[in-house]
């Protein structure tokens, strides 16, 4: 790996700590966490104290691989689903845990059609 990535992910690593400190997720209040790689998108949706996924949804997914994985319409599809699946869980409310990633992109449009479906943040 060269040197500017590694420091590329040693400064994603950090904001991610940084926003886990003040981010929790409850049973009342789940979080939802967004990990973004290059050519994909997943959330889930995790409850803290038990350490359990609630519900979950990515762009490997059969349903959704006919999309392109890795662009913003597949991050939309990615947060559509995966609020459906929260509210049929029972799930309205999560606090947003953007992983380190900047709220930009792919991440701002896996919340805002989460939002859009549904889920109060």
């Amino acid at each position: 790996m060269s040197d500017s990535a590694q420091k590329k992910r040693e400064a994603r690593n950090r904001r991610h700590r940084r926003v886990r400190k003040k981010v929790r997720g409850t049973p009342a209040r789940p979080r939802l966490a967004v990990f973004r790689s290059n050519k994909h998108i997943a959330a889930q949706v995790i409850d803290d104290t038990s350490g359990r996924t609630l519900a979950s949804a990515s762009s490997l997914e059969a349903s959704l691989r006919s999309a392109s994985g890795g662009n913003v319409d597949a991050a939309k599809k990615v947060g559509e689903l995966l609020a459906s699946r929260a509210t049929e869980a029972g799930i309205t409310t999560v606090v947003f845990d953007r992983g380190g990633n900047n709220y930009h992109g792919r991440v701002a449009a896996l919340a805002d059609a989460a939002r859009s479906a549904g889920l109060e943040f």
